[in-house]
């Protein structure tokens, strides 16, 4: 038998190795929620990226990197490209915040069960506060959950 045959053996851990838990999605980009948009309402008015950088003045591979969140658009090119779109810059953003608070309510969801604010009401699985005032009338239910209805802007 030689040396080499003597030293190898199998490794039995003497407790079992603890396990990796699941790592959360990471967090998700400002510039990656707006391009989703982008992409989404092109695409949902048929349109190519040519036709609607034309119309927006800017050039086709920046606007793709835009949509794909590869660049950080400035205000101006993101109110060019909504308007391209038939859209305000407004619109643009509300929607990317509507997506960024989904997306957080969907990262929180497993922590937050069971727990409750007063003054709240569970409304499919997110929470919600009853308003009034000049966001919304009496008796109009608006999301509160982890952005707190705060639509964050670029």
């Amino acid at each position: 038998m030689s040396i080499r045959a003597t030293n190898q053996a199998d490794v039995i851990p003497l407790r079992p190795l603890p396990a990796v838990p699941p790592a959360l999605p990471r967090e998700p980009l400002w510039r990656d929620l707006v391009g989703e948009v982008l992409r989404r309402e092109r695409q949902a008015q048929g349109r190519t990226l040519k036709d609607v950088a034309e119309a927006a003045r800017i050039s086709m591979p920046y606007l793709s990197e835009v949509e794909r969140g590869l660049k950080e658009a400035s205000s101006e090119v993101l109110a060019a490209a909504a308007q391209a779109l038939g859209l305000s810059l407004a619109d643009v953003l509300a929607l990317a915040g509507e997506r960024l608070v989904s997306l957080a309510a969907a990262r929180s969801r497993p922590r937050s069960l069971g727990s409750s604010a007063v003054g709240s009401s569970a409304v499919g699985g997110r929470r919600s506060v009853r308003s009034t005032g000049p966001a919304g009338s009496v008796g109009t239910v608006r999301p509160s959950g982890p952005m707190g209805g705060v639509l964050l802007a670029a």
